[in-house]
């Protein structure tokens, strides 16, 4: 474990520079500045998978230096659906299972897993209400982007001062679907035909993050207070993990939200 510590390199981390409020942390991680190798390497912060958990767990440190001071760091089992739960002061560190958190009191950092997938950061700054969201194509389909609107108006955010930012996720240049799931998503989504067009036979490009962007509005929230911040993870594979440039197991790569509550420096 000291010569795995010892590997030093830089941590990329993508994150907006017009989200500034008091406490607030957040960010995208890459996949650069950890400790783990071949196709988990360097920073993966995924412990479910092959990779050797002494890395792992390194990456982990790393990755917490760069988080900064937080009472919770809140991990979810992801499972591709739209399930987000709700967490205040009665969170007992469990691993929760689906795909989104929202923090109502600060000291609760909530972040989602991703390699291809979108994650979706949102924050109400005054209310100090953050939520972390995961959005594969399962989860897009079935609208989780609303639902993360819906339910963080529920926790006391407000519609106007909330703001989301679509961070790395595979683009359009490279998201190639069948053109069954891409009618899915035209017969679903008024918007979604803006999103689509054609690929190889028998296949569509899907603009995932056009999507979510879209939903976003549909649901209420200003398209200036909407960022899509970092590039395509499959063409940027040298700096974010990727199944698809992978394809097969690879690494994941952490995004992250909330607001500090003053106990630590």
């Amino acid at each position: 474990m000291e010569n795995i510590a010892q590997q030093v390199s830089t941590i990329e981390m993508v994150r907006s520079g017009a989200w500034i409020a008091p406490g607030l942390r957040h960010g995208f991680f890459g996949r650069t500045g950890g400790v783990s190798r071949d196709r988990f390497a360097t920073l993966n912060l995924a412990g479910h998978n092959d990779d050797d958990p002494a890395a792992v767990a390194e990456n982990w440190r790393r990755a917490i230096a760069e988080i900064g001071p937080a009472r919770t760091i809140v991990r979810l089992h992801q499972v591709h659906g739209t399930e987000i739960h709700l967490l205040d002061g009665r969170y007992d560190g469990a691993r929760l299972t689906g795909d989104g958190a929202i923090a109502t009191i600060p000291g609760i950092t909530v972040g989602v897993f991703t390699a291809d997938c979108v994650p979706l950061l949102m924050i109400d700054p005054q209310q100090r209400i953050a939520g972390a969201f995961h959005a594969g194509w399962r989860g897009t389909l079935a609208g989780i982007a609303a639902s993360a609107v819906k339910l963080m108006v529920a926790a006391g955010a407000n519609r106007d001062r909330m703001r989301a930012l679509i961070g790395p996720a595979i683009g359009q240049c490279c998201y190639e679907v069948d053109e069954e799931l891409g009618v899915r998503f035209g017969q679903r989504y008024r918007f979604a035909s803006a999103c689509l067009r054609p690929g190889k036979p028998g296949k569509l490009m899907l603009d995932l993050r056009g999507v979510i962007n879209a939903q976003l509005i549909e649901a209420g929230m200003n398209c200036a207070s909407i960022e899509l911040v970092g590039p395509c993870t499959r063409c940027a594979a040298d700096r974010f993990f990727s199944r698809r440039a992978a394809q097969g197991p690879c690494g994941l790569q952490f995004s992250f939200v909330g607001f500090d509550d003053g106990s630590s420096a």
